[in-house]
């Protein structure tokens, strides 16, 4: 029998290799960007074409390589971060696994300027498919060019089922991103297809957080700093005010490595606790100075995912800190008493002086005296004439018998409900209504009692609403006196453009004016009391977690999210004619049981367990 084992040729080996650390533009872009930042550059350039699909360029003024390193850093497991196992627990550089280039150059073709600073000629290097097809002397800059061209190009099945430009596009941003907020001595710039999208210069760490999340961000930041023979933790958190159900900007960092960590962010969450309502969360830019030693980041080929040696007291520090920040500066929210119907009750001036109250005294006025005038009685009221007189009748039809007079024609209030603008007329029914606890609204039903949830409801009859417009492509809008301006991140104002004909078959109406910085200027009717420029936001953030980019289930989710905000809450008591108007149209849903999400809105108690509860 020969034999059946052999080994893998080099080429076939940094593909599979490639399929786990090269995934999609945005993972090139990673690999290439901190190996800039480890070569000591102090400015890097990104230029993207097609979302990296064409070509991705990195250019940077680091180091550089010599003509026999920029041969030997395409080889697997070349590197120059570590020599032996035992660097692994001092690491101090993002790279040192050696397989990010041979996985890029086995999925594409690359061509390499470089040259170090005490050299005066470069060398230029061009590969294809993990070959070198040529080498040349010539002259350029110091530090690395890298060019990425045709991505994926001998790999069609991972280059195929590539999402759309703007979603890998906006995946790249998110990776620079998280570069730049931990290096912010670094200057940065990324280009796509010609146009700038990021331009951070050397600055600050708060100042490099405004430059990326805008400088509204800055008013809620909340600075932490502590020291402990554990770990040093520094950065802000989101004050209270701030928090929002989605779209918050949640990054950790350990000794200057983007990773995430759920049990620390559970720590961010216990420290808010009970300052925050349920389901909402806050930002954070939380940085952790711990000893190599004492961390594990060699996990997962993407190096986000890292284990600690002392996680249980670095939570307790977080929580810690978290909260000592919070009392230090009052940033826990006061009591706010309603005043929406308080009297206005003007202060008087200081130096205004309040004369004491005078009694009038009438000397004349004798309490004993029978000569008073007694006031007129009222004169008797004819009612059989004020009768004729409304209905339109002579006497002679005041005694009209009841069945030969015409029925009066009730007509609807004049004042309609500000929540609800259906009739219930309309289904041919009455639905006597009852409201439990602010929250459930019980109704009799033919086999007993049927109990609502009245936000549930709500939640379903405008999620439907919202549907309708989506798909019959016509929304109402109604304009703004003063239009409202807010900002997002580039890696989220690319989603926000391909979203704003969605947003207008909504009725809402948004102007990108540039740079992140969009303007609502109208808004669909029913939303009154809500914060549109909050709302839009929870929408996008809702949006942007639908990975797979189908667009019904994009406009599903944010019909939902919408849904959601604009519904009648927990606790709001409601009129008879609002409870049966929302009995009403629930029940003339496709689905009226259960909410878009799956939560149940309709419990009905049969006759028969109501009479053994009296047994």
């Amino acid at each position: 029998m020969s034999d059946l084992i052999h080994l893998l040729p080099d080429s076939v080996a940094n593909q599979i290799a490639a399929g786990e650390v090269i995934q999609r533009p945005a993972s090139v872009v990673k690999e290439l960007v901190e190996n800039a930042v480890d070569a000591g550059a102090a400015t890097i350039h990104i230029l993207i074409t097609d979302a990296g699909k064409t070509c991705i360029q990195v250019i940077d003024d680091g180091k550089g390589m010599s003509e026999t390193d920029a041969r030997m850093a395409f080889e697997r497991h070349a590197t120059s971060k570590i020599l032996q196992a035992s660097d692994l627990f001092q690491l101090g550089t993002f790279g040192f696994r050696g397989e990010a280039l041979p996985s890029i150059a086995a999925v594409s073709q690359v061509e390499l300027h470089t040259r170090t600073e005490d050299n005066e000629l470069g060398t230029i290097l061009y590969l294809e498919a993990s070959k070198v097809v040529r080498q040349e002397v010539d002259m350029c800059a110091k530090g690395c060019n890298f060019m990425v061209k045709n991505l994926f190009f001998n790999v069609p099945a991972r280059r195929k089922f590539l999402k759309s430009d703007q979603t890998e596009l906006s995946n790249i941003i998110s990776e620079v991103e998280r570069v730049a907020l931990v290096h912010n001595e670094i200057a940065f710039t990324l280009h796509h297809n010609g146009t700038e999208l990021l331009n951070l210069p050397s600055t600050g760490l708060r100042q490099r957080i405004m430059h990326v999340f805008g400088k509204k961000a800055n008013q809620d930041l909340l600075s932490i700093e502590v020291e402990t023979s554990i770990a040093n933790i520094s950065g802000f958190v989101g004050s209270p005010e701030s928090a929002r159900k989605k779209g918050s900007h949640q990054f950790f960092f350990v000794n200057g490595r983007y990773m995430r960590h759920p049990y620390f962010h559970k720590a961010v969450q216990e420290a808010f606790s009970k300052l925050i309502p349920e389901n909402e969360q806050v930002s954070y830019f939380i940085y952790f100075v711990v000893d190599p030693s004492k961390i594990d980041v060699n996990i997962h080929p993407t190096k986000t995912e890292i284990k600690f040696e002392d996680e249980h007291a670095i939570w307790q520090i977080i929580v810690a800190s978290i909260r000592e920040v919070l009392g230090r500066t009052n940033a826990v929210p006061s009591i706010d008493f309603d005043t929406t119907d308080k009297p206005d009750i003007p202060a008087l001036p200081r130096e205004r002086n309040v004369a004491p109250p005078r009694p009038e005294i009438h000397s004349d006025y004798n309490p004993f005296s029978s000569n008073r005038e007694i006031p007129a009685r009222k004169p008797a009221i004819n009612w059989e004439e004020l009768y004729g007189m409304t209905s339109g009748k002579g006497p002679s039809e005041w005694n009209t018998p009841p069945e030969e007079a015409s029925a009066p024609v009730s007509k609807p209030p004049e004042e309609a409900s500000t929540l609800f603008k259906h009739e219930t007329e309309s289904h041919g029914q009455t639905y006597e209504c009852t409201q439990f606890n602010g929250q459930y609204i019980a109704t009799p039903a033919g086999s007993g009692l049927m109990l609502i949830e009245q936000h549930r409801a709500h939640v379903r009859i405008l999620y439907d609403r919202f549907m309708r417009q989506l798909q019959g492509k016509h929304g109402a809008s109604q304009g703004m006196l003063f239009p409202e301006m807010f900002q997002i991140p580039p890696s989220e104002a690319i989603q926000m453009d391909l979203l704003l004909n969605d947003f207008s078959l909504l009725g809402f109406d948004i102007s990108n004016m540039g740079g992140g910085s969009f303007s609502i200027q109208g808004v669909p009717p029913g939303i009154e009391g809500l914060d549109p420029c909050k709302l839009v936001t929870e929408m996008l953030a809702s949006a942007i977690e639908k990975k797979d980019n189908v667009q019904s289930a994009v406009q599903s989710n944010m019909a939902l999210t919408m849904a959601r905000s604009a519904a009648i809450v927990v606790g709001q008591v409601l009129s008879h004619e609002e409870m049966a108007a929302v009995v009403a149209e629930l029940l003339a849903c496709p689905m009226p049981n259960f909410t878009p999400d799956g939560k149940r809105i309709i419990c009905i108690i049969e006759e028969q367990e109501i009479a053994k509860m009296f047994m």
